[in-house]
């Protein structure tokens, strides 16, 4: 499958993992463990969420005071869902319908003091990897993944061939660690999550 067809498949999404499906179950414990994270940054960081489908992780921070909340989402129907579930965040958020590849290119260095992903990245086709460069750009203080890192997390190396799939879309297990250090930032904490390791990185932009 190719990172066209990746694509297509979640902006078409509906069913198990759609924006009515992640509406449904609304925030979670992992929404609660990127919020602690947040605590050093403060209320007034500019926040950007990558694959934000209907909102329900921004929601949590937007209940817990935050309000510079953005967010990319490649399915259409997924603002809608959150003007119906979470309406203050819909009016105050600005979101981007896009794939991620298309958005960050447009932004500019440092744009955002938080960057973070809740199992998207592990989406990305091996060929889009340049998209982790573009965000180590944008990202000007904190990096966040939530992501499921398979066997990758226990050695070396940036991507496997896609090791599992989640309904007909493939899952490409990566060590984000290396992916992220590779790249010049600093990871300053991580913690088992549901589905995969929580990672934090610290920007090293003068």
């Amino acid at each position: 499958m190719d990172s066209t067809e990746v694509r297509r498949r979640w902006a078409e999404r509906s069913g198990a993992y759609s924006p009515e499906y992640y509406a449904h179950h609304g925030p979670n414990a992992t929404s609660e463990a990127i919020r602690e994270r947040l605590a050093p940054v403060g209320r007034d960081a500019t926040i950007l969420e990558l694959g934000c489908s209907s909102g329900r992780h921004l929601a949590h921070l937007h209940h817990n005071g935050y309000g510079n909340l953005n967010g990319i989402e490649i399915n259409p129907e997924a603002l809608d869902v959150m003007a119906e579930t979470y309406p203050e965040l819909a009016a105050q958020g600005t979101f981007h319908v896009d794939a991620i590849q298309d958005a960050v290119t447009e932004f500019d260095d440092g744009r955002f003091d938080v960057v973070f992903s809740v199992e998207t990245l592990q989406h990305v086709h091996p060929d889009d990897d340049w998209v982790f460069d573009e965000l180590c750009r944008i990202t000007g203080d904190r990096l966040i993944t939530s992501e499921n890192e398979g066997e990758a997390a226990d050695r070396r190396g940036t991507a496997t061939d896609a090791m599992n799939e989640v309904d007909g879309v493939p899952l490409y297990y990566r060590n984000w660690k290396d992916v992220f250090t590779d790249r010049g930032f600093t990871e300053i904490g991580s913690e088992p999550v549901k589905r995969g390791t929580l990672r934090v990185f610290r920007s090293t932009r003068d």
